[in-house]
């Protein structure tokens, strides 16, 4: 007798949570960044390492949700809304990904230290160059709020799934276990 899987696996549910913490941080502190002049070197050396433990932490996650299996989209979902699930969820890597790694060529075009902590610094990954650099900071920027419009599309399909259509879509990842009922 085989029980279908109702919940993503553990593992995958903490690194979720963890994420989406992280991204959050993130996000604020980007924008902090770009608010604050006064605080912009304080924030940025929490900005560089948190990005490299995000891009750590977004391969780790994709080779174990690759390694697992998932539990099915509920039954309520038309084979459009689990096409726009998966596709976000593409994208949502993809930006998570790729996010820290043109961050990271952009302080190595512009010879910035990349910092991680104490005198542990990242290799620069490209050359200097001030026009790649500029190309660069501005691609940062307009994929940061391409995550952010992605977060908040997440976000709100999945408030519309829990508090409008009821279709147990947030149990799949809730950070308890959710038993059978």
């Amino acid at each position: 007798m085989t029980t279908e899987q109702r919940q993503f696996n553990a593992s995958m549910r903490f690194l979720h949570w963890l994420m989406a913490a992280m991204v959050l941080t993130m996000l604020g502190i980007g924008v902090a960044m770009v608010a604050s002049i006064s605080d912009y070197h304080r924030l940025v050396s929490i900005h560089r390492p948190l990005g490299i433990l995000i891009l750590i932490l977004v391969v780790i996650r994709f080779v174990n949700r690759r390694f697992s299996s998932l539990p099915p989209f509920p039954a309520s979902m038309s084979s459009q809304e689990r096409f726009v699930a998966s596709a976000s969820e593409i994208l949502l890597y993809a930006l998570l990904f790729v996010q820290p790694l043109v961050g990271w060529g952009m302080l190595s075009a512009a010879r910035y230290p990349i910092v991680l902590f104490g005198s542990v610094h990242l290799p620069p990954i490209l050359p200097h160059s001030v026009m790649l650099y500029a190309v660069l900071r501005r691609t940062h920027t307009v994929l940061a709020y391409l995550l952010f419009l992605t977060f908040i599309a997440h976000f709100g399909a999945i408030l519309f799934h829990t508090l409008i259509v009821r279709d147990g879509m947030f149990s799949r990842m809730a950070p308890w276990r959710v038993r059978a009922s």
